[in-house]
């Protein structure tokens, strides 16, 4: 089969690897119809290493089933699927409380920890295929497979970073980051009812999607000039809830001067840093609380997915860029640039 291995920073190439097959009676072998590039992965794009090298890509995808091991109960060939970008049994004592991204099952891991598969393939092996894949009622030709996608990682991420910020109809909240996660967090901010939604972002046609999505406000600035502008627009006094959805140290100083005292900084963006100011002058002074993480989407589908079919969300609207896998190369450049907010994949 064909698949997208990245050899080192800035070096994707699109390969013919041992086709995925079935190892444990757990598994399910999906062919993978829709997948796409995250965000996320454009951190290794940007500084990976030749030596750690060459990496299957891709954690994101909706796919059909092609075959189930013995032990699987929940799924059948012919099945349209969709993969969290965390593997996980959905029983054990941390999946049943909704943190599936902690799973305690020895196979239990992210999709980026399986050295021989990805979802920017055109197929693969699911561990855990009863806990971790969920069936969609739709064709795989459905107009909706870019916005059932976003399950996978994206809305997902901007739900929980919305959640686990408390955000509700009495919190004005400030975004970071217009890539996508950062505009499904305005989404999903919108969806749980916030009024005033705060976008800092400098990309003008992202920042117009963000508007639709809900943001009442958009500020360009950044740094200390941002900070200020969210400020103006909050009394002077900075908003409830901070979603940071990029990752670099930046972004968190920009929050924390964005967050109100007593507000909350929710963080999904994958931290590129371990040390942060969290002492007297930064967070515990004005009792700001520290929240996010890798997002369980796996324990929000079921919530989301309603919406999706129904047309009130529409989150597919962040591909504004198709190809097949021999452009994903491409794609990454593209998304690298700036030139591309997400690139949706069929293989």
């Amino acid at each position: 089969m064909r698949a997208a291995l990245m050899y080192g920073a800035g070096d994707v190439r699109i390969e013919d690897v041992p086709d995925s097959v079935l190892k444990q009676p757990t598994d399910a072998l999906v062919r993978i119809t829709a997948s796409c590039v995250c965000g996320s992965d454009l951190w290794p794009y940007a500084s990976m290493a030749p030596a750690d090298g060459p990496v299957h890509m891709g954690h994101e995808l909706i796919g059909i089933v092609e075959e189930t091991g013995s032990e699987v109960s929940t799924l059948k060939a012919g099945d349209l699927v969709v993969a969290p970008f965390a593997i996980s049994d959905n029983t054990c004592a941390f999946c049943r409380e909704g943190l599936q991204t902690s799973c305690s099952h020895a196979e239990a891991a992210f999709w980026d920890g399986l050295p021989e598969e990805g979802g920017q393939a055109e197929a693969i092996r699911v561990p855990l295929a009863d806990g971790t894949l969920v069936k969609l009622p739709v064709a795989a030709d459905s107009a909706l497979v870019p916005s059932l996608l976003t399950l996978a990682d994206v809305l997902g991420t901007g739900h929980h970073a919305a959640v686990a910020g408390g955000v509700n109809e009495r919190t004005a909240v400030t975004v970071i980051g217009d890539g996508a996660v950062g505009l499904l967090a305005v989404l999903s901010a919108k969806r749980l009812g916030a009024e005033q939604i705060i976008l800092m972002g400098r990309h003008t046609a992202r920042t117009d999607l963000g508007r639709d999505f809900g943001a009442t406000d958009v500020v360009s600035a950044r740094g200390e000039e941002g900070i200020a502008a969210v400020r103006d627009l909050t009394g002077g006094h900075g908003t409830h809830v901070v979603l940071e959805a990029v990752g670099n140290m930046p972004a968190y100083q920009q929050a924390l001067g964005a967050v109100r005292p007593g507000g909350v900084i929710s963080r999904v963006g994958v931290p590129q840093y371990e040390e942060a100011p969290v002492g007297f002058g930064s967070l515990f002074r004005h009792n700001i609380r520290l929240a996010g993480g890798p997002a369980p989407v796996r324990a929000y589908i079921e919530q989301l997915l309603p919406d999706i079919l129904s047309g009130a969300i529409e989150p597919g609207r962040v591909f504004d860029k198709t190809t097949d896998l021999d452009g994903v190369p491409a794609g990454y450049r593209d998304m690298a640039d700036r030139n591309s907010l997400k690139v949706l994949v069929k293989p």
